[in-house]
């Protein structure tokens, strides 16, 4: 059970939610670090690659925190196969060949 809430992609509205929390700039004000870098993370999860790329410029802002490790090698993923190949089955899409090998490479999945 865990497993599946782990690779379930983020709801659209919790999505939103944060998209309007990141674009107040209030909340970049008020926010610790620590906190703007939890607010952040459905970004990190997201399938989209305009999402990423506002997600590497806001864990850039964060004055110590190694999310942005993090943040880097999830867009390599997203920019390479246009989603997270790991949760294909949960979601019922077919995986391609090269994401089939992608999947048996260490450290391919978080």
């Amino acid at each position: 059970m865990a497993v599946g809430l782990l690779s379930a992609p983020i709801s659209p509205s919790i999505r939103q939610r944060c998209k309007i929390l990141v674009e107040n700039p209030i909340t970049s004000q008020a926010l610790s670090s620590s906190e703007r870098s939890f607010l952040y993370m459905p970004l990190m999860h997201s399938e989209s690659a305009l999402i990423h790329e506002m997600a590497v410029v806001l864990f850039t802002t964060l004055e110590t925190s190694n999310t942005l490790e993090f943040e880097l090698k999830h867009k390599k993923i997203v920019d390479r196969f246009g989603r997270y190949p790991h949760r294909n089955t949960i979601l019922g899409r077919t995986s391609s060949a090269e994401e089939l090998v992608f999947l048996q490479e260490p450290n391919s999945s978080f």
